[in-house]
């Protein structure tokens, strides 16, 4: 299966498949039906095809590959550079092809240091970058921010690593002009009050 339909280039949101915990197949249909532009690491590659994904590129230290298949359309680009990560390696190259915005799956769960290192990799970036698992989306706030949620939606504020001047309005614990700091003080577990606007600034 392919999510590639008729698009001008850029328009919408790129793909990122990582080679962390797969989501489920209703969210990886759900997200590849509006990213048609599709980048996988290479060492997903191998489950991605199992599931009839084709895609676009595939990059990495190819370390993972016995060797590089002749895929047809697809793009194997080997990068080696120990300075960066393969998602970091992924984000770089959908930037230089003009992308503003990217989704990424499968860049939790498995492995701690990976799923830590891979939300840590959001604040280097300003171009909007969404990790999304089965269980929730993280994606850096921007300085100011507001969105509808239903009443009781879960939400929480992590510095990365720290935000000051923290204004909120329609969470349960609201803050006013406050400090967050990775280690010492975080916003996990707050909610929308009521249904309606959520507003951040910070």
């Amino acid at each position: 299966m392919s999510s590639h339909h008729f698009v001008r280039e850029g328009q919408e949101p790129a793909l990122i498949i990582a080679n962390g915990m797969m989501c489920s197949y209703e969210l990886l249909t759900s997200i590849l039906e509006w990213c048609p532009y599709i980048v996988v690491l290479d060492g997903a590659y191998s489950r991605v095809v199992d599931l009839q994904i084709t895609p676009d590129v595939v990059i990495g230290d190819m370390d993972s590959l016995i060797e590089v298949p002749a895929a047809l359309n697809v793009e194997f680009i080997q990068d080696k550079n120990q300075e960066n990560t393969d998602l970091e390696k992924a984000i770089d190259l959908l930037i230089g092809k003009g992308y503003t915005e990217i989704n990424v799956l499968w860049a939790t769960g498995k492995r701690l240091d990976h799923t830590i290192n891979n939300l840590a990799t959001l604040a280097k970036y300003s171009i909007r970058i969404v990790i999304y698992d089965n269980h929730s989306k993280a994606f850096i706030l921007p300085k100011h921010f507001s969105k509808h949620y239903e009443k009781d939606m879960a939400l929480s504020l992590i510095p990365l690593p720290e935000a000051k001047g923290i204004t909120t309005s329609n969470l349960t614990y609201n803050l006013q002009k406050d400090t967050l700091r990775i280690g010492e003080k975080s916003g996990t577990s707050n909610s929308a009050s009521k249904s309606g606007i959520v507003d951040i600034s910070y």
